[in-house]
């Protein structure tokens, strides 16, 4: 992850706050995060998480296909063993670890 960069933005602010939300052993992707929020889309949330993500759950965060985030697979793979996040090989099984949110 990049060093902070000055303040997170408001946008920034609603992202981190729900990717500390996630629960243990679940993910969301990218464009889910946005769909939930109703703004912004995929690449504006990886771009908030790769500028202010280093203080929050991260490697709850992941792309559509359940891929980890590019460059810190190993690290992440070993939290999601930790909280026994449900997988498919190296991958978020999505249909058994994709949290929905807390307004459903």
């Amino acid at each position: 992850m990049e060093h902070m960069i000055g303040d997170p933005t408001p946008f920034a602010e609603r992202v981190l706050d729900l990717v500390e939300r996630i629960p243990h052993g679940m993910v969301m992707s990218y464009g889910d995060i946005a769909e939930y929020l109703g703004e912004g889309g995929p690449r504006q949330v990886g771009r908030v998480m790769a500028i202010w993500g280093g203080g929050v759950p991260w490697w709850r965060v992941v792309r559509a296909d359940g891929r980890p985030v590019q460059g810190h697979e190993s690290p992440c793979l070993a939290h999601w063993r930790e909280e026994r996040t449900p997988m498919r090989g190296e991958r978020a099984d999505m249909r058994h670890a994709r949290w929905q949110g807390d307004h459903q």
